[in-house]
């Protein structure tokens, strides 16, 4: 495929992971998931990747698809783009990107309808809502803000007389089907906040229930669709990104977004009520490269502060973490303050480091000698998380002189954590290390109650990816052998792929039949190949063993042979992972 040899999958991986050479391989840093130990690698020789934390995997289209949240299509057409190759109009099925497309259409038009009924007699509740919030018509036009009707169909009869189909509703999530058939409004008696994509387009939205309701939740906001993702999502940054340079503050609440800009604070985006992830972070370093987290300061709010630091860090971006006090939310102290009292709060924001040492006297009294070791203590902890150890001593000899202990005793303290922490990380990491060959349970459901069979499977489609010649001296080997559905699938596409391209096995050919989640399992098999030495051998146990548990009787010696052999695979894997790392 031309398009494939024009994206070589290292140089097309690298514009977004930092990648070093590990042999004949490629290492680095997930970017589909949070860690500090490099378990995403880059297979040259097969075209590939595969994650042996996260299981994400698959081929150079696979990699744009889960990266930019595109389909396959749209996939295909972004690496064409980058090769400066043209697509025939006819070659590729568009079905998928007119649906997008007709979803865009669904939220533009239903933003216009929730803007427009605030400013009718039965929105007027949610207009004075928001202007008891101190906003004013300017802020809450800029932003788009509506109100829902207290009505089971009001969306859905606007939008079907604009001619939409019920079909395209429920894909953009604006409508829900009931457990009788009928469909109904997503949102009603709420707030509106569209949330809108860097380039204009409305992809969402957040309603806030009416502020005399109790029941329901605080906020129901869309769930995925095909355009989008919450998890890739920040509200707010399409106006904040033009007023970033210098920074961007992060806050909770779309209140607190919206409030923050009317007050002038236009470089404020907020997470959606999610944790934060690598593709915000990812999103965020393109534009600015400081970031001041706005978080509460209840256990919650600690939480999404480490979360959001350990993210936000490994990309490379300063950060610093503002603490407002007396617990209040940045609207709540412009309000009772005003903006030039939070400017100060937000230029004496503190490192991850000081804001944990704040957090950490919280409710304590100092004063007391329990009051002081219980801080210490939790001081220790926070040094521990801390990499380099010029930082440690630093912070050790301030504490020390502070809470008159001497700073090797903290030190001490700090090694004792760091060593517990260690050894519950070497678990994790062997797990890891043994996970590639057992994960991916959601696609294969199968390997919790047979194990010893899909195990074999995945030996004979392993064999087959890396000797293809193989097939042919096993001629009886049908799809049907397998037991697990997602394996007959496999097997049946390798086969096809075997004998269609030269006897060769190409993953590139299987982006269009399989999922993003089924490509990561199709690409750990792919590279398992290196422990067998002798595949023919290996692939007749593998063949016995399947045949013996298909049969349902106890396996044979060449089944004990072929179990063998998969050991020597989980064995090798730890020993590669060990030299790799």
């Amino acid at each position: 495929m031309e398009i494939k040899y024009k994206n070589p999958i290292e140089d097309v991986i690298s514009s977004y992971v930092n990648l070093k050479r590990a042999g004949r391989n490629l290492n680095g840093l997930c970017p589909f998931h949070n860690e500090k130990t490099p378990s995403f690698t880059v297979y040259t020789d097969t075209s590939s990747f595969y994650c042996f934390g996260c299981g994400a995997g698959g081929d150079v289209f696979g990699f744009i698809r889960k990266i930019e949240n595109l389909d396959y299509v749209e996939a295909v057409k972004k690496l064409a783009d980058r090769a400066g190759v043209t697509i025939p109009e006819g070659d590729y099925d568009d079905s998928y990107l007119k649906l997008k497309n007709k979803v865009y259409e669904i939220n533009k038009e239903a933003a216009r309808f929730f803007h427009n009924y605030l400013f009718t007699p039965g929105g007027k509740w949610a207009l004075d809502y928001l202007t008891g919030r101190g906003l004013d018509v300017k802020t809450i036009k800029h932003f788009g803000l509506g109100a829902a009707p207290n009505e089971w169909d009001g969306l859905l009869k606007h939008l079907k007389e604009k001619g939409f189909h019920l079909s395209d509703m429920e894909q953009a999530n604006v409508i829900t089907k009931g457990s009788k058939g009928g469909y109904y409004d997503r949102f009603r008696n709420r707030v509106m906040f569209p949330i809108i994509e860097i380039n204009g387009k409305v992809v969402g939205f957040s309603g806030r229930r009416h502020p005399d309701e109790e029941k329901g939740g605080k906020y129901v906001n869309t769930s995925d669709t095909p355009v989008y993702k919450k998890s890739k999502t920040l509200f707010g940054f399409n106006f904040a990104k033009n007023h970033c340079a210098k920074q961007l503050l992060v806050v909770e609440g779309n209140m607190d977004v919206v409030s923050l800009h009317k007050a002038g604070f236009e470089n404020t985006i907020g997470t959606l009520g999610t944790a934060f992830t690598s593709e915000q972070a990812r999103l965020i370093a393109r534009y600015t490269n400081e970031i001041v987290l706005s978080f509460d300061s209840d256990a919650a709010g600690q939480k999404a502060v480490a979360r959001a630091t350990e993210v936000l860090s490994e990309s490379g971006l300063k950060v610093r973490v503002l603490a407002v006090p007396d617990g209040k939310d940045p609207d709540e102290f412009i309000k009772k303050n005003g903006p030039e009292r939070f400017m100060a709060l937000l230029e004496g924001a503190v490192n991850e480091i000081e804001y944990k040492l704040f957090m950490a006297a919280q409710g304590l009294d100092t004063s007391t000698p329990d009051g002081k070791a219980k801080y210490l203590n939790l001081a220790a902890e926070a040094l521990a998380s801390i990499g380099s150890p010029i930082t440690v001593d630093l912070y050790a000899g301030r504490l020390a002189e502070q809470y008159s202990i001497t700073k090797s005793t903290l030190i001490k303290e700090v090694e004792k954590i760091r060593y517990a922490k260690r050894k519950t990380q070497k678990k994790k990491e062997i797990q890891s290390i043994i996970r590639p060959v057992y994960r991916n349970n959601e696609v294969n459901p199968l390997k919790r109650t047979n194990q010893l069979a899909v195990a074999a499977e995945e030996t004979i489609i392993s064999v087959l990816m890396s000797h293809p010649d193989l097939l042919s001296k096993f001629e009886n080997l049908t799809a049907e052998d397998m037991i697990s559905p997602i394996n007959k699938r496999i097997f049946k596409a390798v086969a096809e792929s075997i004998m269609g391209a030269n006897g060769k096995f190409d993953i590139s050919l299987f982006g269009d039949e399989f999922s993003p989640e089924e490509m990561g399992y199709i690409a750990s098999l792919q590279n398992s190949k290196g422990p067998f030495i002798e595949p023919k051998k290996c692939l007749s146990d593998a063949i016995a063993v399947l045949e013996k548990e298909r049969m349902g009787s106890t396996p044979s010696e060449a089944g004990k042979l072929a179990d063998d052999d998969w050991a020597k695979y989980m064995e090798k894997i730890i020993q590669n992972k060990k030299r790799s790392n």
